[in-house]
């Protein structure tokens, strides 16, 4: 009898069925979703089914991506295990039935979890079912995935020090896009998109698909300064919040005409990379690990809550000297000028800073990923 119980049965003669959990947020859907284009690169006739609910970003981002998704009652995560939590209250009981339900229907070989409220009752349903993959983007592990990892067959991580046990090292899943960009090929197109100034420096800013207040803020106090010393800047300020460039942008006509483009979101963020030599953004999992990935140098400003793991989700990349790190309450437009002017006016250092940044990311993260799970599978 298989070590999760007698149901598990993997199917012979047929690519892999495989279930993601990572719904919510684009923290957790982002690699997941990574993670699945790779498992259908190297496994053409795998199938992929992601679990997700009504709420948050599931519906946009993964039937956009091609993968079916099956949705399951939401649950609702303490920040820490309680008395509620080990009684599996009814929420916690209705999304585990349906996950069996989904498991079954699509005769899963395995469950691969990236946390959220989606993962723990995908974890909850699948043991003793099916085999279980872990992965944890944050420097610190959320609750789901501390459950996880108690009856995971593997768990693997992205940096050190996730405080799960025994979790093996290999970085976050990216999009193929980011992994394969060729910034210098690109940089041409990608300000011609953007509306870029085609040469001199450029900055690019973005806090999340929301923007970030504190960034915002202090790009305005900054905007006048970096202008005057020829720099454009590409910001992603969020939708309903005022462009930083209101009074130095230009024209409509000519929104880029001072070197200044604001938009409430970046679709494309690839051509934003390639368009870049330089980044203002906090420090989410995701994003150290894309901006490393695409050698940019950063200045992080981590997200002054939780535990502090925006902070150590940087820290590696600082301290291989691939970025800066400044404290959200430190950051003022002086601060960004004293920082981020004398690099963008280096090019040399620009070099170093992002050849850097690249070598201590994992661009492979998601390829090594699969065929981990695919180890899983034939075990």
């Amino acid at each position: 009898m298989s070590q999760y119980g007698t149901q598990y049965l993997p199917r012979m003669g047929a690519g892999p069925s495989v279930v993601i959990a990572g719904g919510g947020t684009a923290g957790h859907i982002e690699p997941a979703l990574a993670f699945a284009d790779a498992v259908m690169r190297l496994r053409p006739d795998a199938r992929v089914t992601a679990l997700g609910t009504e709420k948050g970003l599931d519906q946009r981002l993964i039937p956009a991506r091609g993968y079916p998704l099956e949705l399951i009652p939401p649950v609702p995560l303490p920040r820490k295990p309680s008395a509620d939590l080990l009684r599996l209250p009814g929420k916690v009981r209705g999304a585990v039935a349906r996950v069996r339900e989904v498991l079954t229907k699509v005769d899963a070989d395995v469950v691969v979890g990236f946390g959220g409220y989606v993962a723990l009752p995908a974890y909850l349903g699948a043991r003793r079912r099916v085999p279980i993959v872990v992965h944890e983007a944050n420097a610190r592990a959320g609750l789901a995935n501390k459950v996880g990892a108690r009856f995971a067959a593997r768990v693997v991580a992205a940096v050190p020090g996730s405080g799960l046990a025994h979790a093996q090292i290999l970085g976050i899943p990216l999009r193929h896009s980011v992994t394969t960009l060729d910034r210098g090929a690109l940089r041409v197109e990608a300000r011609a998109r953007f509306g870029l100034p085609a040469d001199g420096p450029v900055l690019l800013v973005f806090g999340g698909s929301q923007g970030a207040r504190s960034l915002n803020t202090a790009l305005a106090a900054a905007l006048p300064g970096l202008v005057h010393e020829g720099i454009g800047v590409l910001h992603a300020h969020g939708p309903g919040n005022t462009p930083a460039g209101s009074d130095v942008s230009g024209s409509a006509e000519a929104p880029g005409a001072s070197g200044y483009v604001g938009l409430p979101y970046i679709d494309d963020m690839h051509l934003a990379y390639a368009a870049a030599d330089a980044v203002l953004c906090r420090a989410g999992a995701m994003t150290v690990a894309e901006v490393s990935a695409v050698g940019l140098p950063a200045l992080y400003v981590p997200l002054p809550i939780g535990n502090g793991e925006q902070a150590l989700n940087a820290r590696p990349v600082v301290d291989a000297g691939g970025g800066l790190l400044v404290a959200d309450t430190a950051l003022t437009g002086d601060v960004v000028l004293a920082e981020l002017v004398p690099l963008l006016k280096d090019p040399e250092q620009l070099a170093a800073m992002g050849r850097a940044a690249r070598a201590s990311g994992h661009a492979d993260a998601d390829e090594r990923l699969a065929e981990v799970v695919f180890g899983v599978i034939r075990k």
